[in-house]
């Protein structure tokens, strides 16, 4: 189905949000607040924070900060105060899994792309400043100042399609907010959903869910489809992590670890326990959902080319270089050994390839161990 043939789903324009859905700025948030918090005596509340709702505006986040820390400030002096030290972080901040190729995927194609976020349009033009090749790439970008009432309202949506003179219900939004998509409904546009585990409950109102742009198909809307599959498999910014390897066996990754929610899936690339990138692996990472009050992200990893006893119980670093398919099965420790062996096959053709090859001729260390998500 061609982006001009298309009359199922009827999409001619894409609308983005920034925050939670293009760059991953959930934990350099977190980080500032604590910083900023115990400058005043107070200790961030874990809880308190996890019980919020993303997506809300510069404002709204203002006020409940200063409201629930009984902060000496005025809203607005609190945005005075920690906009400089938001600044610092923002070059830091990372794109999502699949941001950076969906961008210049529509932007090739000349598909209309536009981005609609809560916060204010300086932080916006701030924050994809520091994104190489993003600044001039969007058709129109719009923040909460621009118009009357931000999301879960329906205007910065609808202005957007109005920018780009497109009628709303041709448009599609993808969103981690229930906020957000509470709003791209009420602009009654289509809305495809990639929340992070707190954000779950917008799965029930989008007209699609997926667990990150990896898996954002753009031919099901009529879109032209993306071409840079390699043998089943997709190239990715190169996705960092470091733990302990017991037996191949299934381990868990403590909920501080530097993951974005939205890494999620089948993946292949290099681990290593030295100095170098030496070991092909093949890595499901998934979430626990065996508890009903923690969801616990795990992963299980296969070696590529067997079991090497010297390697049990280690510390090991791993780079991720491609994508092979979202997970088939909330149960990682049930895989089919045939599914399994096929991963396998296509991790070990792939990796002699130069294009996914490269990665192990670079140094193992802790610098580049520290860049958790490319």
């Amino acid at each position: 189905m061609s982006f001009f043939e298309s009359e199922v789903n009827g999409v001619s324009a894409v609308i983005l949000d920034l925050d939670g859905t293009l760059l991953d700025t959930e934990r350099a948030t977190k980080d500032v607040l604590k910083e900023f918090l115990a400058k005043y005596g107070k200790a961030w509340d874990k809880k308190r924070e996890e019980e919020k709702r993303l997506g809300m505006t510069q404002k709204e986040t203002a006020a409940a900060i200063v409201r629930d820390y009984g902060l000496p400030l005025t809203p607005d002096q609190f945005i005075q105060e920690i906009t400089p030290m938001y600044r610092e972080k923002w070059p830091s901040v990372k794109a999502l899994p699949g941001a950076d190729r969906l961008i210049k995927h529509l932007y090739s194609h000349k598909v209309p792309f536009g981005l609609a976020s809560n916060s204010s349009s300086e932080y916006i033009h701030a924050k994809i400043s520091c994104m190489k090749g993003w600044k001039d790439r969007f058709s129109v970008v719009l923040g909460s100042d621009q118009v009357i009432e931000g999301k879960p309202a329906p205007y910065l949506f609808e202005e957007a399609a109005k920018r780009m003179g497109v009628d709303a219900s041709h448009c599609l939004v993808i969103e981690d907010s229930l906020v957000g998509v509470k709003a791209a409904k009420a602009a009654k546009m289509k809305v495809v959903a990639v929340p992070s585990r707190g954000e779950i409950e917008c799965s029930s109102l989008a007209d699609k869910v997926l667990n990150s742009l990896l898996e954002f198909q753009p031919e099901f809307w009529g879109l032209p489809p993306f071409e840079d599959w390699v043998d089943r498999a997709l190239p990715i910014n190169p996705i960092y992590l470091s733990s302990q390897y017991v037996n191949g066996s299934m381990n868990e990754i403590s909920e501080d670890a530097s993951l974005p929610d939205q890494v999620c899936g089948t993946f292949f690339g290099w681990a290593g326990t030295g100095t170098a990138w030496t070991i092909k692996v093949v890595v499901n990472i998934g979430w626990n959902y065996s508890s009903c009050t923690k969801k616990n992200r795990i992963w299980t990893l296969w070696l590529v080319d067997g079991c090497d006893i010297e390697v049990f119980e280690q510390q090991m670093q791993f780079v991720l270089v491609g994508y092979i398919c979202r997970l088939n099965s909330e149960d990682l420790t049930n895989m089919d050994v045939r599914e399994i062996e096929e991963f396998k096959h296509i991790a070990n053709t792939l990796l002699d390839r130069p294009l996914f090859a490269n990665h192990s001729c670079t140094s193992l260390t802790t610098e580049a161990t520290s860049n958790i998500n490319g």
